[in-house]
Formats: C-alpha cells, structure tokens, sequence
C-alpha cells in the first residue's frame, strides 16, 4: 500500500522526461501507472468487504509521533478506487487535448503528483500525515489551476484556490492538533473509539469548528463555494478530475472519517447539515443559470457536495450509505460530463451553451456519453444515478431532525440539477444546427473512452447494484459508522412516497427546463452574490492585506538601519519585560549590594566612560573613552579571579585603540544629525536595554542553580581534549564552532576596516595631476545623462 502511494510521486517526476522520450506515447504508457494501483486497491475488495482492513507504517518523526501511516478500510476504498480509476482515464484524454502543448510533461507531472497526495489523504492514518498530503493536494491543484500561467485570470484562480483551501487547511490542523492532545494519539483508526472522549472534552467545540473549516473550504461550502467556479479556469482534464470526483471530495472524506469521533452532537447537527442544505440549494439554483458548461458543471457539483456534506451530518446509518452511492454516481456521472465538455469545446471551439445545437451526428459517441450521463445526474431509471437519488430521498424523509423542511429542500435542488442536466445534455447535441467556431467533429478515441467508459459504469452499475453494494458501499458505510449496518440497493423498489417523489422532481425539471428562456431572467435578478457574496468579501480581504503589507513595509523595512534596531531593541525589552515583571518575584532580587568602594569606583569610571562615548565630539576622545571601558572590565576580571580573561581584555583593547586611532584620526569631528528628541528616545531605548540585562542577570545570580558542566569539564578536559587549562579546552574544543564564529566575526571587521581605508578622498596633489589626455577624454557636461541612485542612510549619531 505504501508502495502504491510513493510509485505516484515517482512516475511524477518521471512524467516529463517520459513525455520527451515517448512523445505521442506518453500519455498510455504514463496511464499504466494508475491503472496498476486500480488493479492493487480492486484485488483488496474482496478482503476488505469480508471485514479485514489493511495498515502499513514507516517512522517519519519518531520524537513527535509522526508516522508515514496508511490504513486501508472500506471508506478509503471507495475513494482510493475513484481516484486512481478516473485518474487514468484523465491522463489519456489530457495526452490528446493537450497534444502539442509545450508544458505537456509538466502537466502530467503536475496531474500524477496530485493523484498520489490525494491517495495520501484518504489512505493516512496519522492525523499530522494526512495534512501533509492535504496541503500537497492545495499546492499541486494550484500549479493545475494556473496551467495557462500565460492568462491572468488563471493566475487569479489559481491563487484564491490555493488562499481559500490553504487558509481551510491551517485551521484543520489546529483542529488535528487539539484532538491529539485531547486523546493522546495521533493515530485515526485508534482515534474511532474515542469519540465519547473529545466530545465530553471542554475543546470540543473549538475542534469541530477548526475541523469544519477546513473541510468546508476544501469542499466549497457556503461560503467558500466562489473559489470553485472560478477554478473552471484550469483545463477541462483538471476541473473533470480534480473538482468533480477527487479534491473536492476530501472535505467530504474528512468529515465522514472523524464523524464517529466528532459527530452526534447538536452542534455538529446543525453546522454540518445547515451548511450541506445551504450549499446543496445554493449551487442547484446557480447551476441552471448559467451558459459556460464548465460554470454548469461547477455549480451543480457544489450542489452534489453539499447534499454529500448534509448526509454525514445526518448521520443514520440510511443517510451514510446514501453518502457512499451518491459519492459514487457523482463520480461517474460528473467526471462524464465534464470531459464531454472538454470534447466540444476541443472540437467546436466553444463551450457557451447558446452557441451549441444539433451536434449529435457530428459527435455520435460523445453525444452518447453525455446523455447517459446527464440522465444519471437527473436521476432516470434504470441508471444508477437514480438509486443514488432514491436512497438519498429516503434519508431525507427519513432524518431524525426536520424531514419535512429537508425533504423539501432536496426536491428543490434535484428539480433544479434536472434543468443542469439538460442544458449539458440536450441543448448541445439535439434541436436546430447551430454555426459553431470551429466544423465540429468526433473527438479522437483517447478523448472519448473517458466519458463513455464512465457513462457506461454509470448505466451498467443500475442493472447490477449488487455488486457495489457487496463490494463498496457496505463495507464504506460501515467504516463511517464504525460499526457493522445492513445494506442493499434495489433499482425497483416498488412504488412508494419516495418515488412519487422522484417522478416529481422529474416533471418538474422538464417544466423549469421547457419554461427556462422567460424564467432565467427575473431568476438571475435575484442572484445578489456578486454584489454582496462573499465573493466581494475574498477579493476586499485580499485587497486590504495587501494595502496592509504595502504599508507595514514602508514602515518596518524603511532601509534604515537603526530603525530595525530600534524595532528590535524595543520590541525585546517590551515583551521579556513584561513577562519579568509579571512573572518573577523581584523581593529577594533586589537586595542591598554586596560592594566594596574599589568596585564601586571602578563601576563609576566605566559608567562615566561609557557616557563620555555618547557625548564628545572627538572620535580621538570617543576611542579613549571606549579604551578605559575595556581596561575597566578587565580590572573586574582581576578582582574576581580570572587573570587569563583580564591578560586577553588588556590586550585586545590595546590593540582596538591603536587600530583605532590609526584608522580614524584622519575622520572629521562628528556631526549632529539628529534632532535632541530622537536622541533622547535612542537614549531612553539604550537605558531600557540595559535596565532589562541587568535585571535579568540579578535574578540569575540571585537563586544560582547547580550545575554539571563544571565538574564535567574539570573532569573530562585532560583526558578528552589533552589540555590542563579549562578555559582553553573550553573556547577551543568544547565551543569549538562558538570560538570559530567569533573568528569569522573578526575577520568581517576587518574586512570592513579595509574597505573603509579604500575609500579615502585622494591628495590634492593627486586629484589635480590627471593627463591631459585622460581629461579630454571625458565626456561634456552636456554629455553626461543624469542616474538616479537609491535613497541611502546617511544618518550618523
């Protein structure tokens, strides 16, 4: 399994240097990959439908608990077969749309990459793991979306998709995090059983909002749903696969995998099946408005979701093997219709619904796709898509909470879905002749097997549910019960409520549909989401974060350097003093001084020191000042036992001063540059540093804890490192790379001290000795074009 997951990743990085050497093979031979992990995770059904499950685990980050785990159950089945399955059928159909196109390897880089992390999604089962494949899943649809990188409104897409979803995913992972602390593992199969812990848990409702968040941005739920539309952008292989049947999806594979650990609760009750309901209305009564195919398709698939979203939050074992066959019909039909799509755009040059008819002798077979599909998608008999649409009305009618307002509401959006399907269907490929861009004509054979292999499953599936029911749907809807449930599809289950019902719906489409040239003006009246949507409010945020990091720019990173020093100095005493001050008990720190008047007059003459620097006007004077600083320390150093560290301080600033003085005493007098209030803020910000370091080396000292090290090093310094004197074995082996660094920091210095001898202005003599001939040859006042530099720091204290 684990080896299914990672050959993804591989064939990726493969894909483009395949593409280059197989040219016009590419796409079969690259197919072979998905096709074969098809073959692995369809041998497991039979085991997986007798009740086994399948795990593998790798160490990844032993220390936190992080394994590259994977778990194998009926849910992850399902999703897994789905992915792989149509994945393969979207690499041929890429190989012909995209037949030609320069980035064609890239693409398929791009497209196998995102199959494996969303096969690293449904197949983790560690909760840190599967948010690493959830962000891979946001990273590589944004390189998908924004294939034509070339289009600004692909980049748009690509970016709001990648916001929308990332920003979703951060707030999962807080959510993962906080049931991993609640629980104590990571681990999901182990985290089934105990749902009775984190909903009794004071965290439960922070987790379940983080949770939902993430997952409803991943699977367009009001208000998240603008993203996906927009992500239309991306080429008709992306939207089939990735927001029809596999991306898109993972929200509503999250929430059916932790339902049993978060669900059953009134709040998980109302926020899930609120926002499925709002959804599955929300995008029924858009899709039938528009006249894109793809918008169309877009629409009616956040429709499908949030019916999907509103079965998990139902929650009856009836409503999650709905969950499981709409899932499935959704699969089938959908990734039908968008590849249909994709073939008349490719072979008409349009995809405007007005500017298509009568095309179903010209496209014979993707004709045929297409309305075994749409009638799936409207819910005909004997298809499968009506047994989906069946057994979802019986959930709805049967709901522990509000059948009658959510029967009504799904009637609703499946009348509206039922005009989608028409206008995908019918309008396209029957009624009058209508000129096209482009003389239409049959799309090639790897285009075609795509749609009409999945219409086909769709229609054969209805004859046969028995097999999905035995091999995909049990077993799935007992995975997100986490416990065993009765199942069995029927295509005829007699004449009852729920079939009048769909007979309704039915009815009621084809009206709308007949009826839909004078009801769709006043309707799109009533659309106000582009005005007040939160459409507007994404792009105002965007907007204001960008004005945002414009302004905190100017601000922070202004090129000045002793304003970044302020920001830090500033912000460092702020912060630790706070925490010192609210923290720490200063009573036993701030005791009467245990000083002798020696010291303390040499405290005073560094003190006076170290003031003179800020105060003369002679850098002569300044070094002088600095000097006594050093050899004042270096006094403290004999007065507390450390010769050696008093022998380096009297050298060192011997050397500093004479360096120096040689390097500075040609420098004018320091000029006044500031004005008195910034130095007075500079001075105040000085003495708050100092005020904290002192403060905080007073509490050290005043409960000084023991320590190891010094025995360790009196111990270990000759017979490790040779040496009998500690300090040096200390500075030149045990904090080798320490005294390494503080070499590295001299050499700069000095470096620095070059440069600055470099630079100084000529003699007189000099700069009034050029030739004759150098002079001539310099060009006229006239002749010299003016450059403009860059604003540069000039600012001396």
């Amino acid at each position: 399994m684990t080896a299914a997951i990672l050959s993804g990743f591989v064939l990726a990085a493969l894909a483009p240097w395949v593409r280059k050497v197989a040219r016009g093979w590419a796409g079969w031979l690259l197919a072979l990959g998905p096709l074969a992990i098809v073959a692995y995770f369809t041998a497991q059904a039979p085991h997986i439908a007798d009740g086994e499950t399948l795990s593998a685990s790798l160490n990844w980050i032993p220390s936190l608990g992080v394994d590259l785990a994977f778990y194998l159950d009926g849910l992850s089945l399902v999703f897994a077969i789905i992915i792989s399955g149509i994945g393969t059928l979207i690499v041929l159909y890429a190989s012909a749309y995209l037949a030609g196109d320069a980035l064609e390897g890239h693409f398929y880089l791009y497209l196998l990459f995102f199959m494996a992390s969303m096969l690293g999604v449904v197949l983790a089962n560690n909760l840190i793991t599967l948010f690493v494949f959830w962000e891979l899943t946001s990273i590589s649809s944004y390189l998908l979306i924004g294939f034509k990188h070339d289009k600004a409104t692909s980049r748009a897409a690509a970016l709001q998709a990648l916001l929308v979803t990332g920003s979703g995913g951060l707030a999962m992972l807080a959510g993962l995090v906080l049931i991993g602390q609640v629980t104590g593992s990571s681990t999901i199969s182990d985290l089934l059983s105990q749902g009775d812990t984190v909903r009794a848990s004071g965290l439960y409702v922070p987790i379940l909002l983080l949770v939902l968040l993430g997952a409803f941005a991943k699977s367009a739920q009001v208000p998240f749903h603008f993203w996906l539309p927009n992500a239309m952008e991306a080429p008709t292989p992306v939207s089939a696969y990735l927001h029809s049947a596999t991306m898109v999806q993972a929200g509503v594979y999250l929430l059916a995998r932790l339902s049993p650990v978060l669900g059953g609760t009134d709040e998980w009750r109302v926020l899930v099946i609120g926002a499925g309901a709002a959804t599955m209305l929300t995008g029924a009564y858009l899709a039938w408005l528009q006249t894109d195919l793809k918008r169309i398709l877009a629409y009616s698939t956040i429709s499908t979701l949030g019916m999907l979203v509103l079965l998990v939050g139902i929650g009856t074992p009836l409503a999650a093997k709905a969950a499981v066959t709409v899932l499935i019909a959704h699969a089938l039909y959908k990734g039908a219709l968008f590849l249909v799509a994709g073939s008349l755009d490719h072979e008409t040059g349009t995809r405007d619904v007005t500017q298509l008819g009568g095309l179903w002798h010209a496209l014979p077979f993707t004709g045929l796709a297409a309305l075994l599909a749409a009638a799936s998608m409207a819910g005909l008999p004997p298809l499968f898509g009506f047994i989906a649409k069946e057994v979802f009305y019986k959930a709805a009618y049967e709901a522990p909470d509000l059948p009658a307002l959510l029967t009504t509401l799904v009637v609703t959006s499946s009348v509206l879905l039922v005009v989608a399907a028409g206008l995908v269907a019918i309008k396209p490929f029957f009624g009058a002749r209508v000129p096209t861009p482009k003389p239409p004509h049959e799309a090639p054979l790897r285009m075609v097997l795509g749609p009409l292999t999945l219409a086909t499953l769709g229609a054969a599936f209805g004859f046969v549910p028995g097999l999905l029911t035995e091999y995909a749907i049990k077993p799935a809807t007992e995975a997100i019960l986490a416990a065993p449930a009765q199942v069995e599809l029927v295509l005829w289950p007699g004449l009852n409520v729920i079939l009048l019902l769909s007979l309704l719906t039915v009815t009621l489409g084809a009206g709308v549909y007949a009826a839909r040239a004078r009801l769709s003006p006043p309707a799109r009246r009533l659309d106000v989401g582009a005005r007040v949507g939160p459409a507007l409010g994404y792009q105002k945020l965007l907007d204001g974060t960008l004005w945002l990091a414009d302004w905190q720019t100017s601000i922070l990173q202004n090129g000045y350097l002793r304003y970044y020093l302020i920001t830090i100095v500033a912000t460092t005493v702020g912060l630790m003093g706070y925490a010192t001050l609210t923290r720490v008990a200063l009573g036993g720190v701030l005791r009467q001084p245990d000083i002798r008047l020696y010291e303390a007059l040499i405290v005073a003459v560094i003190l006076a020191a170290t003031l003179a620097v800020t105060q003369v006007r002679s850098r002569l004077a300044a070094v002088a000042a600095l000097g006594t600083v050093g050899y004042g320390i270096a006094l403290l150093y004999i007065l507390f036992g450390a010769p050696d560290l008093a022998m380096t301080q009297f050298a060192i600033e011997t050397l500093t001063v004479v360096l120096f003085v040689l390097v500075l005493y040609r420098l004018p007098r320091f000029a006044t540059l500031t004005s008195r209030a910034a130095r007075r803020r500079d001075a105040l910000i000085a003495l708050s540093a100092g005020a904290l370091m002192t403060l905080l080396v007073l509490i050290v000292t005043a409960d000084p804890s023991r320590t190891r090290l010094t025995s360790y090093f009196a111990y270990n310094s000759a017979t490790l490192a040779k040496g009998r004197n500690i300090v040096n074995v200390i500075l030149v082996d045990f904090r080798g790379l320490d005294t390494l660094g503080e070499i590295t920091v001299l050499s700069v210095a000095a470096a620095g001290v070059f440069a600055l001898l470099k630079l100084r202005p000529p003699r007189k003599e000099e700069a009034t000795s050029a030739p004759l001939a150098e002079a001539e040859a310099q060009p006229s006042p006239e002749e010299v074009k003016p450059v403009s530099l860059p604003a540069m720091d000039a600012t001396v204290d």
